[in-house]
């Protein structure tokens, strides 16, 4: 069901999480898909709406620093962090508190906090008084939603409530950072970027070979973001005609040579990222055999879309 965002439709909204529900509801990212983070067998309900993998961790939603403290053990770049970014696109992962289930939690130590700047989702945060646990409201292995409509063709009936906020202005999920003493680890990249990280603390990036780090944020080792057909990808525009046969869609930033059979044009990073989970979904619909994109650079938002479609175009 999906309803327009009131001070009533909040109200029920926060009812049916108290409750054991799942509603899902826009960010500034991407759209989620919540529950009751204290509550297991709600938590549970999301793994099953969206087929996801038990041991891909969710991300805490919560309204305020001073609800980490609650839920987290605190580090000491982590406070300057929230206070840098907090409302905004940044997940910190911390010790978890015995108060958090270990479902809720993926069976880790740690546990993933972040204040999404949103009204709607501030608001429903603090009228259900519960942290929301709420990964993206998709179909798992799926691009992330950015509007309510790909929310309901993809779960349906599992959902009890879908609040529309309208289309979700950045488009990929929030950079997710590990914290210990005076670093943060980037786990994701997303909207937050590295370049901002630094000018607040010491950053790092989390080697390939660390699968023990990496499994405590989600996107970094389950196959996400991708489309029903083949997503191929190339940063030399040269190659693009000969790299598939049939007929080939196109989206990125620099025009494709002659022989796309369509395309998504960006102006610019920033539209690239807020553009691109519903291009993919807009292409694989065309009847073409492959989508081939463009890798934007690696640094500022970049480093997120380019995340976003490696992680899209591997194959297991």
């Amino acid at each position: 069901m999906i309803v327009q965002p009131s001070g009533e439709t909040i109200r029920e909204a926060a009812e049916i999480l108290r409750s054991g529900g799942l509603v899902a509801f826009p960010t500034e990212t991407v759209y989620g898909l919540g529950a009751n983070a204290l509550d297991p067998q709600a938590v549970r309900k999301i793994f099953e709406a969206k087929g996801r993998p038990q041991d891909n961790p969710l991300i805490l939603h919560i309204s305020s620093i001073e609800d980490a403290v609650k839920l987290a053990v605190p580090e000491r770049a982590a406070e300057s962090l929230m206070r840098r970014f907090w409302p905004g696109p940044l997940t910190i992962v911390l010790q978890a508190l015995d108060v958090i289930p270990s479902d809720t939690r993926a069976g880790l130590e740690t546990v993933a906090l972040r204040m999404p700047k949103n009204d709607i989702a501030l608001a429903l945060i603090r009228q259900s008084g519960v942290p929301i646990a709420a990964p993206s409201a998709n179909r798992s292995g799926r691009p992330s939603p950015t509007t309510a409509a790909v929310v309901q063709n993809d779960l349906g009936d599992s959902v009890d409530m879908i609040i529309d906020g309208g289309p979700t202005p950045i488009g990929v999920e929030s950079t997710v950072v590990c914290v210990t003493g005076d670093t943060a680890t980037i786990l994701r990249p997303g909207g937050v970027t590295r370049e901002m990280l630094s000018l607040v603390t010491e950053v790092a990036d989390c080697p390939e070979d660390e699968d023990e780090i990496k499994r405590r944020s989600p996107g970094t080792r389950h196959r996400h973001y991708a489309p029903s057909i083949p997503l191929i990808l190339s940063e030399d525009r040269g190659d693009l005609s000969s790299v598939c046969g049939g007929k080939w869609c196109y989206m990125g930033i620099t025009p494709p040579p002659p022989g796309a059979f369509k395309t998504a044009m960006f102006q610019s990073v920033d539209e690239y990222a807020h553009g691109m989970f519903s291009a993919l979904r807009d292409l694989e619909s065309t009847g073409a055999s492959a989508i081939i994109a463009e890798l934007p650079e690696d640094r500022g938002l970049g480093a997120a879309v380019r995340n976003r479609l490696m992680r899209a175009a591997e194959t297991k």
